[in-house]
C-alpha cells in the first residue's frame, strides 16, 4: 500500500449525505493528514461544498455518479438500478480496481453488502461476510461480530469469524493474542445449541497462535468487556446492538429527568457536571461508529444512516486504521496459520 491512504467515500449515502460526508471527511482529515479522499457522487453538489472546505483542500478527487441508492431500496433492486452507475457502486468499485484502500457508506445496509460481495467477492476461504462493531465497555471497547450481515450460522462461520474479529481486534488494540468469546446462554460448556458447542470445541482444541480463547460469554459480559473479541451470528448480534443503543438512550432520558426534577437535584448536577458529561461521550455513539465488513477481498466501512459529521469521521477513522494496518494482510496469515481442521 502506499504512504497515503485513500479512502473513497460514497457521497450520497445516508440521511443527509453530501451535508454529512463532506464536513465529516475534513474532521477526518484534520485528524489524518496522510488520507485523501475519492468522493463519489452528484458532482455539481459537491464541488461548492468540498471547495467551501479548506480542510479538504488538494485532498479530494470528485467522481460524479448519477445515481444514488435510497435508504429504503431492497438490496436487489438497488444492485440491478445501481450497478456500475450508483455512488455506492462507484466507491466499491475504486477498492476493487485499486484506487482505493478503503470505501466508507453511509447508505443502504443491505445494498452495501450485496453490492460489496459481487463487487469484491469473499476471500477463500470465508464463505460468509459478517459486521463487525467496536462495542464500548467498563473496560474500554471489544469487537463484536456478527451485527447483521449474516442470519443463522453453522461451527465454521463462528470460527471464521473467530479469525477476522481477533484480525480487527490486533489493529484497533495493539494485541498480540485477542481474547475471544462465543456469545451463548450460559457459560458451562453444555449449554448453547450444536453450532456454538462445535465451535467452542474447534477453538478449544485448535490452539491457535494469534488468539486466545476464552470460552462461552453471556449477554452481560458485552458491557463488562470480558474478552477483546465477542462472537456471535448476526440475528443475535444485531439484536443485542440495538438493545445496548436503546438502552443507553434510556439512561440518558433518566438521568435528564432525574437531574431537573428538584431545585436539590439541579443543584447537584451542578458539582457533578463534569462525571455527566465524561458519562455522556462515553456513551456517545458517534465515538464507536462504523462496522467494518469482514470476509471480503476489500476494505468497506458502513457508517450509520443518521450520523452526525463527528460519527462519520469517526468511520473514516476506522477505515483509516484498517487500511494503514493492513487488514486484509492480518487476517490471510491469521487464516494461514489456522490448522485445517479447523476450518472443515
Amino acid at each position: 500500500m502506499s504512504q497515503r491512504v485513500r479512502i473513497s467515500l460514497d457521497a450520497m449515502g445516508g440521511d443527509h449525505g453530501p451535508a454529512t460526508v463532506v464536513p465529516g471527511a475534513a474532521i477526518a482529515r484534520e485528524r489524518h493528514p496522510d488520507t485523501t479522499f475519492l468522493m463519489v457522487g452528484d458532482e455539481a453538489v459537491l464541488a461548492p461544498l468540498v471547495a467551501a472546505e479548506p480542510r479538504l483542500r488538494d485532498g479530494v478527487e470528485i467522481r460524479h455518479a448519477p445515481l444514488a441508492v435510497r435508504m429504503d431500496d431492497k438490496p436487489s433492486q438497488a444492485v440491478r438500478a445501481g450497478r456500475g452507475k450508483s455512488s455506492m457502486w462507484k466507491a466499491i468499485q475504486a477498492v476493487r480496481d485499486g484506487e482505493a484502500d478503503a470505501a466508507v457508506s453511509a447508505g443502504n445496509t443491505g445494498a452495501l453488502m450485496a453490492m460489496s460481495k459481487i463487487c469484491l467477492k469473499m476471500m477463500a476461504p470465508i464463505e460468509r461476510p459478517a459486521i463487525a462493531c467496536l462495542w464500548p465497555t467498563v473496560r474500554g471497547e471489544s469487537v463484536v461480530l456478527d451485527v447483521g450481515a449474516t442470519i443463522g450460522t453453522d461451527a465454521s462461520h463462528l470460527v471464521d469469524m473467530a479469525l477476522m474479529g481477533s484480525a480487527m481486534a490486533r489493529i484497533v488494540f495493539d494485541l498480540d493474542r485477542p481474547t475471544v468469546g462465543l456469545l451463548n446462554v450460559g457459560t458451562e460448556e453444555m449449554k448453547g445449541n450444536e453450532a456454538v458447542k462445535e465451535a467452542a470445541r474447534l477453538l478449544r482444541e485448535s490452539d491457535l497462535p494469534n488468539l486466545s480463547y476464552h470460552g462461552f460469554v453471556e449477554g452481560t459480559d458485552l458491557g463488562l468487556g470480558t474478552t477483546d473479541v465477542v462472537v456471535t451470528e448476526g440475528f443475535t448480534g444485531n439484536i443485542a446492538l440495538k438493545t445496548a443503543e436503546g438502552t443507553a438512550k434510556q439512561i440518558a432520558a433518566y438521568l435528564k429527568g432525574a437531574m431537573g426534577r428538584t431545585l436539590m437535584a439541579k443543584i447537584g448536577y451542578l458539582f457533578a457536571r463534569g462525571a455527566f458529561d465524561a458519562l455522556k461521550a462515553k456513551m456517545d455513539p458517534s465515538r464507536a461508529n462504523g462496522g467494518v465488513f469482514l470476509g471480503l477481498e476489500g476494505i468497506v466501512i458502513k457508517s450509520h444512516g443518521s450520523a452526525s459529521p463527528e460519527g462519520f469521521a469517526s468511520a473514516i477513522d476506522i477505515a483509516h486504521d484498517m487500511a494503514r494496518h493492513d487488514l486484509m494482510r492480518t487476517i490471510r496469515d491469521m487464516l494461514d496459520a489456522t490448522p485445517a481442521a479447523t476450518s472443515a
